[in-house]
């Protein structure tokens, strides 16, 4: 049995699994429609506004499913967690109280513009309302993320009475971790969009839904995913340095090393046993690991053991991240592939096709594996150093906990069952009496 602490965990964890979903499409995907339009202003090519009429839908609903559940998960703040806001409320409150001013109320402002007044404002208007949208997507990432990012890395602030006061509004919202994490989440929501609109599109082709649209569609997620995955690896190398110099039980559970060594290995299989304290299983490659993180061929790592009763668990951070890097390796692989493709022939042949459908979703995975290395990682903290997990826990019951969570995995379940059904269900009926154009290969059409 799960007692009330980790029932709270996984209550929290499972709305921020569902919610964080959305934004990583909306966050990129407003500028994509800022791209669409500003090809068809330059151009007047109708394909580019189809793709627009298209992909705002997407955004929308989208844009609707993350408002929601973002509400849902704030009231956890003080049912489950009131520790939180009692100890770091000075400096919590304010960062999403400039994420709500500054990003959510601009947003919601032009939204409406966006989706419904293209015919009542003018097309200037109008794309001007989709540059704020975006703008305001990308800002409400900004300040979550500095809020994100001081938990992991806090600095700026006093401790009186068991209260943490700013002292430095700076040092808060630009904390030593913020800035690589600010940019590799960007990454990758950009990655979770270009698959998303590369995958719907291929699916479209494959139902012979033959629109330039479409192809417009595909090429923009193939080369959009093509230009951005080696810039996250490079983000990524730079954000694992950040994390080995402030993060260190967690760079440690991410790489499954136990004692201090130099040289270690990269564990490409292994099963952590946190019993033994070692790992059963064990494939790896001499001296990867500390050439990775450390730059040197025998750099040092610092092991667990170092941090006995404060590190996090060590398989859920370990498998994580595996999945994580290799989800990231299939994306730079399938991406350049199709994008080779498209410069050959035009378009990718039909097995290609059929794995861009595959990877629709593969951003959401990586997303979501890169976010459990962080959050589980900062365990036993909930802010990194300062306050414990279980000293900020409720004292609802378990049994109340339970009967919630049980609620929340079903209705998020449900939604998430009937988002992608109503994304499968746009793309099928899009093509639905549209002109069809032979653009195609042989062996798609």
């Amino acid at each position: 049995m799960f007692d009330a602490v980790m029932l709270a965990r996984m209550q929290f964890a499972a709305n921020i699994s569902f919610h964080i979903l959305f934004p990583t499409i909306t966050i990129a995907m407003g500028w994509v429609l800022v791209y669409f339009k500003l090809r068809y202003a330059r151009s007047q090519d109708p394909k580019w506004m189809e793709a627009y009429a298209f992909w705002v839908k997407v955004f929308a609903l989208s844009f609707a499913l993350g408002v929601v559940s973002g509400i849902t998960m704030s009231f956890q703040f003080g049912t489950n967690w009131p520790g939180y806001m009692e100890t770091v409320g000075n400096i919590a409150g304010p960062l999403l109280a400039f994420e709500v001013l500054t990003a959510f109320f601009l947003e919601a402002t032009f939204l409406g513009v966006m989706l419904f007044g293209r015919q009542r404002v003018g097309e200037r208007i109008h794309t001007l309302a989709t540059i704020l949208v975006a703008v305001g997507t990308s800002a409400s990432a900004f300040w979550i993320l500095s809020l994100n990012s001081w938990m992991q890395t806090p600095t700026g602030f006093q401790m009186i009475d068991g209260q943490a006061h700013a002292l430095d509004w700076w040092a808060i919202v630009f904390n030593p971790s913020f800035p690589y994490r600010l940019v590799h989440m960007l990454l990758a929501s950009g990655l979770t969009c270009a698959f998303l609109l590369a995958g719907l599109s291929a699916y479209r082709l494959l139902r012979r839904d033959q629109q330039p649209s479409v192809m417009a569609s595909l090429r923009t997620g193939v080369m959009l995913a093509a230009a951005l995955i080696p810039i996250q690896i490079f983000v990524g190398d730079l954000h694992g340095l950040n994390t080995l110099e402030h993060q260190p039980a967690k760079v440690a559970a991410m790489e499954g090393v136990w004692e201090t060594e130099r040289g270690a290995p990269a564990l490409l299989f292994a099963l952590p046993d946190e019993q033994t304290r070692s790992n059963d299983l064990a494939i790896g490659i001499p001296h990867l690991a500390s050439l990775i993180l450390t730059h040197e061929w025998d750099g040092e790592i610092v092991g667990l053991n170092e941090f006995e009763g404060e590190h996090p668990p060590v398989a859920p951070v370990f498998w994580a991240f595996r999945v994580m890097v290799g989800v990231g390796v299939l994306m730079l692989a399938v991406s350049w592939w199709s994008a080779w493709q498209l410069r050959q022939q035009g378009i990718p042949g039909r097995w290609s096709l059929r794995l861009l459908t595959a990877m629709t979703f593969s951003g959401w995975l990586a997303t979501l594996s890169g976010w459990y290395v962080s959050e589980i990682g900062r365990q036993p903290f909930l802010v990194y150093g300062l306050l414990r997990t279980s000293e900020a826990a409720s004292s609802v019951p378990a049994p109340m906990i339970g009967i919630s969570l049980f609620a929340y995995l079903l209705l998020y379940a449900l939604l998430l069952l009937a988002f992608i059904t109503v994304l499968l269900h746009l793309a099928r009926s899009a093509g639905v009496g549209a002109p069809s154009v032979s653009k195609l290969s042989p062996e798609v059409a």
